[in-house]
């Protein structure tokens, strides 16, 4: 693929904007902002930012704040508002694009166990100066769009109503896979699991994100989901012998993963949760949470009565000297929309995910009923490609160099071309 931005001279390179809670190392504004000022590193080298940032806002300062100095050692300002971000201290829109990273800081918790984060809070900032200035710029959301239903549509509906491009979503559906496995668009699936783990609010996201990103490519595209139930404990196993969800799915999705200890799932978890996911047109799905079992995320489905499944592998676990490249592809397609002004993937997605999320947890906290969700009848068709995405089964080449790299674009780290 042939990128005309890729070479553009400086005054013409995309300006953006930060709008992040809170920036300490491996945070998600670390290892996503991070990488617009040094570069991304992914399997073939390490790829040159084709976009500039040129301002951050950051809304909570704590003595392990990292963003300040590394603002300082890139040029870029810290402004005190998100005003003055996005107009870089002027009056209109100055910048060409927005990354709002509303993960991680001191914000309450509601009774359903949800952090609330003020994503939507700092969207509505962002939209109006947009509206303010006449003009409208392309916005990536990390994570799950909100806490609940009514700001996460909001944000979409705000966003169209705009004409502003919106992306949202974690760095899930962008991890490398073992065995390779993607749905071919109009797959007639059957059933799927997906299978996570830790906390239901922060996990259950990204267990679900695993979830959608694959039944999403079934016969007919998506339409919708018409209930969701959340079960703990002992309710989770009495589920699976009512056939409510398939144990054997969940063994095949399991088997995929190397960091599990021997012995069946039931042994190690203490405290199992799964989300019942009932779809519109009548597939039946669920991601269940292993917590004590397992350490990464995989996938499993039945197709034409044959088994498939494959495991969701991110870089590591933890310290901050591993660069986390799984965040360079999901930032490589953020870049992507700055670009061109095109998501590379549907926003509703992330909006469907959202509300399941919600959903979830809602019946959870109302003694685990189901909870039937028509206002979640959201139709859409999943992607013919993506422009970044890695193919292998785990990390290779820059991903494995050194963090942080001493500069993007030293001999060697030449901008890569993909289709």
């Amino acid at each position: 693929m042939v990128r005309s931005e890729e070479h553009a001279p400086e005054a013409a390179r995309k300006k953006i904007a930060a709008v992040i809670t809170e920036y300490f190392a491996g945070s998600h504004a670390d290892v996503i902002v991070t990488k617009f000022l040094k570069g991304f590193p992914i399997d073939e080298g390490l790829q040159s930012p084709r976009v500039d940032v040129v301002s951050l806002y950051i809304d909570q300062v704590t003595d392990l704040d990292i963003g300040h100095a590394m603002a300082s050692a890139h040029g870029v300002p810290v402004f005190p508002s998100i005003t003055k971000t996005l107009t870089l201290g002027g009056d209109s829109l100055a910048v060409d694009g927005v990354l709002l990273i509303g993960e991680h800081g001191d914000y309450a918790w509601n009774e359903k166990d949800q952090q609330l984060f003020p994503r939507k809070f700092f969207m509505e900032q962002i939209c109006g100066v947009m509206a303010g200035s006449g003009r409208s710029i392309p916005v990536f959301n990390d994570k799950h769009l909100s806490y609940n239903w009514h700001d996460a549509k909001w944000m979409v509906d705000r966003a169209e109503e705009l004409g502003a491009p919106l992306m949202a979503g974690s760095s899930l559906p962008v991890v490398w896979r073992d065995p390779w496995l993607e749905h071919e668009l109009d797959t007639p699936i059957e059933e799927a699991i997906a299978i996570g783990f830790s906390g239901l609010d922060i996990y259950g996201f990204h267990t679900l994100e695993v979830l959608q990103c694959m039944v999403e490519r079934r016969r007919g595209g998506e339409s919708g989901v018409a209930a969701v139930t959340c079960l703990e404990g002992e309710a989770v196993w009495r589920a699976a012998e009512q056939g409510r969800w398939s144990r054997d799915l969940a063994e095949a999705a399991c088997a995929t993963l190397e960091n599990k200890p021997d012995g069946p799932m039931q042994k190690h978890c203490e405290d199992p949760a799964v989300f019942l996911v009932e779809y519109t047109d009548g597939l039946q799905a669920a991601a269940l949470m292993l917590d004590g079992y397992v350490e990464d995320l995989a996938y499993a489905s039945r197709v034409d009565g044959q088994t498939l499944a494959t495991a969701f592998l991110a870089q590591g676990h933890g310290g901050t000297e591993l660069p986390f490249a799984h965040f360079s592809y999901l930032s490589l397609n953020i870049e992507e929309m700055f670009l061109t002004g095109v998501a590379p993937f549907p926003i509703h997605r992330s909006l469907l995910t959202s509300g399941v999320l919600e959903a979830a947890l809602t019946s959870r906290h109302q003694d685990h009923r189901r909870l039937e969700t028509p206002w979640l009848d959201i139709s859409y068709r999943s992607y013919e490609t993506l422009p970044w995405r890695p193919t292998g089964s785990r990390p290779t080449g820059a991903c494995l160099d050194p963090w942080p790299p001493s500069r993007p674009d030293s001999p060697g780290n030449e901008d890569l071309s993909h289709d």
